[in-house]
């Protein structure tokens, strides 16, 4: 994700959306940064030793907490939420343990030829499958606040963009997925969700695997995801379609 939109707008805040922290050890002597961060709607720590972990703290720390999490590798999001919890916490949830999985070939399962790009008229008739995903995933329901606005002009601007994905049955989608965070080599799938009257019948997996198709052979990306380590059922589904786990992310949500 931070990939991608300093891709698109650099790094001046104002564009980006947020702010890159680099942590230098000795700064101004040895020209190598020890760290770096991503503080914007998600607060992301990059990389970084226990010292970096801790200048981020420090400066996170010297404003109201705005990010509605940190997320990112687990040793080191796990590292600044020991810094950070004394003053944020507690955490609504803390996962400490998502697989993260990638895939840069063609999938070894067959892909759903009936999941297709969702079209901008069509946006009532995902929206309300987005939105029952977004609850059941992160556990808050994304309409409050504004009553929804900002969350549907964020999935009407995946749709226009030509990341959202489903498969409808009757009017009604039964399986949908978006390429969240796109960068110049992977995209990352998410908002991955099948109908529960559906469930148990492959559809997701014939649908990701419809999705990882697009960015590989269609963007010439590499298909990346992470998924909760207790959503057993999700984990051997990826594995069906080819993913192979490359790292570990963990989450802490406020």
């Amino acid at each position: 994700m931070v990939s991608a939109r300093v891709e698109v707008a650099g790094l001046d805040p104002w564009r980006l959306g947020g702010e890159v922290w680099a942590a230098d050890s000795r700064a101004g002597r040895s020209g190598r940064l020890h760290g770096l961060c991503f503080s914007g709607p998600n607060l992301i720590p990059l990389r970084g030793n226990a010292a970096a972990l801790r200048s981020f703290a420090d400066r996170a720390l010297r404003r109201q907490r705005t990010c509605s999490s940190l997320v990112g590798p687990a040793e080191q999001v796990l590292g600044l939420w020991d810094e950070l919890a004394g003053e944020w916490g507690p955490a609504r949830e803390i996962r400490q343990d998502q697989p993260l999985m990638a895939l840069d070939g063609v999938p070894t399962l067959p892909a759903d030829p009936l999941v297709r790009p969702v079209r901008p008229d069509e946006l009532d008739r995902y929206l309300p499958a987005a939105i029952d995903m977004f609850i059941e995933e992160v556990g808050v329901d994304p309409r409050s606040g504004d009553g929804g606005a900002s969350y549907r002009a964020r999935v009407a601007e995946l749709i226009g963009s030509g990341r959202a994905f489903a498969r409808f049955e009757g009017g009604d989608v039964v399986f949908k997925a978006e390429i969240g965070a796109l960068s110049s080599t992977v995209g990352q799938i998410q908002g991955v969700w099948v109908h529960p009257d559906r469930r148990g019948h492959g559809i997701g997996t014939a649908g990701t695997a419809a999705v990882v198709n697009r960015l590989v052979r269609g963007m010439g990306r590499t298909a990346s995801l992470y998924v909760n380590s207790f959503n057993a059922p999700a984990l051997a589904a990826y594995r069906r379609i080819g993913f192979r786990q490359v790292g570990r992310y963990a989450t802490v949500l406020f």
